[in-house]
């Protein structure tokens, strides 16, 4: 247990140091404090519902054999052409255009897609269809000149929100496609970033079989000012002057905590690693208090590591809802306004 311990320490900060060199490149303008200030001002009134509204979305569809690729405009502009095109590698199950369908989030800087392809295909074979999907600014949404997820997070905090805007609004917009080719059911399978996304999207959709948010990023606060994947975007922030309680206005809309799954509690799992600090597991475990009901598993690792999945797919397996047909349950109803 020893050697895990300092295996995963060794490997999250070597991640972290890599993370806080590109950050580094990213500084902020005296007047980012006012124009955070401005933005947060403009969504003070809406509601989680309107921040993450769901919009006509007009998706182009490869078809044919195997994995199939989606495409469409998004609903939020960001200014970067190449992220402003939503994008998801669409995996039908075979003959069943109508089977759940799980979605596929990956984490921040998430370096390759094979390992979800992998998984892609065990829920094929298990009967279910699969959408790997790319999060703002990653994969094919890289801008150019830029590292793969760079611009997702830094110290500009209103790019980083409107990137989760965009995440969420996308996903939504996914959903009701895969909704008109009679997809009546989804799963849900965010890793870290990804799960960051995911627990916002099932604060405003309901028609999960299940929502299995692995070591997702859920206390803000905590990745803003202590994470040790902050330590320069909290530098160029304390450096315009912007103070903690600036950000935390913007925590109703964007902090997992302050949010509840539509689908109901019952249906998340929460995965932890013991030895993670980054999305450490007292705060998916507080999580966990927040949303009665859930699940949380651990396992002896930091943040990068990959004893998390095979451990989902088992509690998947034991709660039964691996099943590639529709179930007869009924998704609780939306209240959200």
């Amino acid at each position: 247990m020893i050697w895990r311990r300092l295996s995963a320490r060794t490997l999250d900060t070597a991640m972290c140091a890599m993370m806080f060199a590109i950050q580094r490149r990213h500084r902020l303008h005296p007047g980012s404090r006012e124009a955070l200030a401005a933005y947060l001002d403009s969504c003070a009134p809406l509601s989680r519902n309107a921040y993450f509204a769901l919009a006509p979305a007009e998706i182009l569809d490869t078809e044919g054999i195997g994995p199939r690729s989606l495409a469409w405009q998004s609903p939020i502009t960001s200014g970067h052409a190449a992220n402003d095109i939503a994008y998801a590698v669409y995996f039908p199950a075979p003959g069943k255009p109508e089977a759940p369908t799980v979605l596929f989030l990956h984490a921040l800087m998430s370096a390759s897609d094979r390992g979800y392809r992998q998984w892609a295909a065990r829920f094929n074979a298990a009967g279910w269809g699969a959408c790997f999907v790319h999060l703002p600014y990653h994969y094919s949404r890289t801008p150019r000149g830029f590292r793969n997820g760079e611009l997702a997070i830094t110290s500009d905090l209103v790019r980083n929100a409107e990137g989760l805007r965009q995440g969420v609004a996308e996903l939504r917009q996914l959903m009701a496609w895969l909704r008109g080719k009679g997809v009546r059911e989804f799963g849900l399978w965010g890793c870290s970033y990804g799960g960051w996304i995911g627990a916002l999207l099932a604060s405003v959709e309901k028609d999960f079989r299940f929502v299995a948010l692995l070591e997702p990023i859920v206390n803000v606060d905590h990745a803003i000012w202590k994470s040790p994947t902050g330590t320069a975007l909290r530098r160029e922030l304390r450096r315009v002057g912007i103070e903690p309680a600036l950000p935390a206005r913007h925590f109703s809309l964007i902090s997992p905590l302050h949010g509840q799954p539509l689908c109901g509690a019952d249906r998340v799992l929460l995965a932890a690693g013991e030895f993670d600090t980054i999305a450490r597991a007292v705060d998916v475990a507080e999580l966990q208090t927040r949303w009665a009901g859930a699940t949380m598993i651990t396992e002896p690792q930091g943040h990068f590591g990959y004893r998390l999945m095979p451990a989902a797919w088992r509690w998947l397996e034991s709660k039964g809802w691996l099943s590639g047909q529709t179930s007869n349950t009924q998704h609780p109803t939306s209240n959200i306004q």
